[in-house]
């Protein structure tokens, strides 16, 4: 019998095959009939790491005679079982099952920006901002600037020998740092660096965007002059958003923000909901989302987590696809007073610069302890 070696075969898909796994060997010898059912299988599940073994069968009756036909039973696939991928989004888990949600996420934002998929094409002459909403600063890190495609110096200071942290330590960096430089996102001194602050707004990112969800059609219809009643009779808000981790360990989200006319068959809004009116009305709740904590007894000064920024924004045109344009929002983090007026805008201010008698860990432990304080 014709047979062919392996090298490396997945432990599930040997189990699959019958085999019950590798017992330790490194190499196994299946014949063309075995490798052929493995290839099958493997196409079939993706070539999913982490299959999901289904067993049973599929069977066909007549609702007159009541007679059953059989139709399939896993019984006739090797070893019995019929492998499905796991989909797992998380490429650490599974990478074939990773990268096929990816493919698919990017078609559906794409049908959403130019068509298909079910979406007319005309929707690409909708009102459309494409917003990516970054966390302040928390203190410097190494970095990765670009212009055009020039390479930038990280940090670079003329007068690095003359202003230093509070530590003493040099908060410059001219050097220019690959993609894979493990210093990149590492604050240039981490006795500096507002570790608690970092952790905190991590934790409360989503309740922002939350909040920012519910005011923007509150601004969109107060630039129009509108009710928000009126206004949802005129036009619907459509956004996806995917959230995502800066090489600093904080996260931000990027959103693709679109006016649609009320209903399910994709009409464009009226002809005054324009891009420009969206933009300003993105800015305007990006100013005005607030979430606060405390004041309590650890706290006694209350912090505010707000977008404070105006963003600067970019209408997306008419014309095919839409996706260039870019409405950035810079959220800020400041401390607010508690005997401040809930209608008065808090004034940012300057985050401390230095914790001293708290080491790097200490302050983690510290901002992890205070966020689960709050969230009971």
């Amino acid at each position: 019998m014709t047979a062919v070696a392996v090298s490396s075969v997945p432990p599930a898909a040997m189990a699959g095959l019958g085999l019950g796994g590798t017992s330790g060997r490194s190499a196994l010898t299946l014949s063309w009939a075995e490798l052929a059912d493995y290839a099958r299988e493997a196409a079939r599940s993706g070539g999913c790491t982490r299959p999901v073994r289904v067993r049973g069968r599929v069977d066909a009756i007549d609702l007159a005679t009541g007679e059953r036909q059989p139709m399939y039973d896993t019984a006739t696939e090797p070893g019995g079982v019929l492998l499905m991928p796991c989909g797992n989004r998380r490429e650490s888990v599974c990478p074939p099952c990773s990268q096929v949600y990816k493919q698919d996420a990017r078609q559906l934002v794409r049908a959403g920006l130019t068509g298909g998929k079910g979406v007319p094409a005309t929707v690409a002459g909708h009102p459309c901002v494409f917003a990516t909403f970054t966390a302040p600063s928390f203190g410097p890190v190494h970095s990765r600037r670009m212009r055009g495609k020039t390479l930038l110096p990280c940090r670079p200071r003329r007068d690095q020998k003359e202003r230093r942290c509070p530590h003493g330590r040099d908060i410059s960096c001219p050097r220019r740092h690959s993609e894979d430089n493990p210093r990149l996102g590492r604050p240039l001194c981490a006795e500096c660096y507002d570790y608690e602050a970092a952790v905190l707004f991590n934790a409360y990112a989503g309740k922002l965007w939350r909040r920012f969800t519910t005011y923007l059609p509150r601004h969109l219809a107060r630039r129009a002059g509108l009710t928000q009643r009126q206004l949802r009779a005129l036009v619907r808000v459509r956004y996806v958003k995917v959230a995502e981790y800066q090489e600093r360990g904080v996260v931000h989200f990027h959103a693709v923000i679109r006016l649609d006319a009320p209903g399910e068959d994709y009409q464009p809004p009226a002809a005054r909901f324009t891009a420009d009116l969206l933009t300003g009305a993105i800015r305007d709740a990006a100013a005005a989302v607030r979430l606060i904590q405390g004041p309590d007894e650890q706290r006694p000064t209350a912090r505010s987590w707000f977008s404070g920024s105006a963003p600067r924004s970019t209408p997306a045109r008419s014309a095919l696809p839409p996706t260039s344009c870019r409405a950035p929002a810079a959220s800020c983090l400041s401390m607010r007073s508690p005997t401040t007026s809930p209608s008065t805008p808090p004034s940012p201010s300057p985050i401390p610069a230095c914790r001293p008698g708290l080491s790097v860990r200490g302050r983690i432990s510290t901002a992890c302890a205070a966020l689960a304080t709050t969230s009971r």
